[in-house]
């Protein structure tokens, strides 16, 4: 699948995953149950590698 997104919708979606994946570190932390912990620790992979193709594509 390919997504195309402006400038300014690309920067929007970069800061709301940012915004996400720190609140998703502060769940990962106070997280108790080792299932639940290894998922949420699984989608905070796949932000970060989200992040990191919109930071190398010139998102600031």
């Amino acid at each position: 699948m390919e997504l195309v997104l402006q400038p300014a919708e690309a920067e929007v979606l970069k800061r709301v995953l940012a915004s996400y994946l720190s609140d998703l570190r502060m769940e990962i932390a106070s997280t108790d149950k080792l299932e639940w912990r290894q998922a949420l620790k699984a989608d905070e992979v796949v932000l970060t590698a989200l992040i990191a193709r919109l930071t190398e594509a010139g998102i600031a």
